[in-house]
């Protein structure tokens, strides 16, 4: 898990810069409405609704915010039609990207993926060229000083697959059928997770480092930073020495 746990460390990062720029609400707010057309509005019997409002609240979303972007979901109020479209490519490295998005206009946002990908050294690949080498995995994550030992007991009793020690944080993975339920759990036992999520997982990882490192860096944070992007998966590896010259550098 060595790869996704330095896209975490990006992913973490940037939703801190996301926050300040306001953008970070647009995407929730697009995926509660998703969510809500997808399964209906209410959390109880709807998880992936359920997880979205989970983040809106934690980053300080309104209540009414939510609740128009729900009624926008389950067509109370007339709202923009999104669509979730995958795309994937290839990054400076060789490394395989998955680029998730909610758009209104496929064609806009091919073209504007596609321009992204090739002025920043990457190749935007068909469906299906890069998306066998991930997995989706439910990802619930804690601080270093939470209490390992009971996390690692709790979560595996409710069925997680695996609790890792990343330094930075403790993380709890699970099957994507079992990530309510591990998740519940947890906040049951009065255990809070920083972050918890769906989310894509390399199963291989490929390092990268120097030049290409830092063009890899430069084409994810290009891909995140376009609007209809709602989240950004990459199987590289950095070393810890070269993550520390890439932010000195940056």
């Amino acid at each position: 898990m060595a790869g996704h746990s330095k896209w975490a460390n990006i992913k973490f990062r940037k939703a801190a810069q996301d926050a300040k720029r306001g953008k970070i609400f647009t995407r929730l707010i697009r995926e509660i409405t998703v969510s809500a057309r997808a399964g209906g509005g209410d959390p109880a019997s709807n998880p992936r609704l359920r997880t979205a409002l989970d983040k809106a609240y934690a980053n300080n979303m309104a209540k009414d915010t939510v609740e128009r972007a729900i009624k926008r979901g389950t067509g109370e109020l007339e709202g923009v039609d999104y669509e979730e479209v995958t795309y994937e490519g290839y990054g400076p490295g060789g490394v395989a990207i998955l680029v998730e998005t909610m758009t209104d206009n496929k064609v806009r946002t091919v073209a504007e993926i596609r321009h992204v990908f090739s002025k920043r050294g990457g190749n935007l690949g068909t469906s299906g060229s890069v998306a066998y080498l991930f997995h989706r995995r439910g990802v619930i994550s804690f601080p270093p000083d939470v209490d390992e030992d009971r996390v690692l007991e709790l979560a595996l009793e409710a069925g997680a697959e695996d609790v890792v020690n990343e330094g930075e944080r403790i993380v709890v993975y699970t099957a994507p059928a079992g990530f309510e339920s591990v998740q519940q759990t947890l906040k049951s036992a009065g255990l809070t997770p920083e972050e918890a999520e769906l989310s894509m997982i390399p199963e291989t990882t490929v390092p990268v480092s120097g030049d290409d490192a830092e063009k890899l860096l430069r084409l994810l944070d290009a891909l995140e930073e376009n609007d209809d992007v709602q989240n950004v998966y990459a199987n590289y590896s950095i070393s810890d020495e070269e993550m520390a010259r890439l932010e000195a550098g940056a």
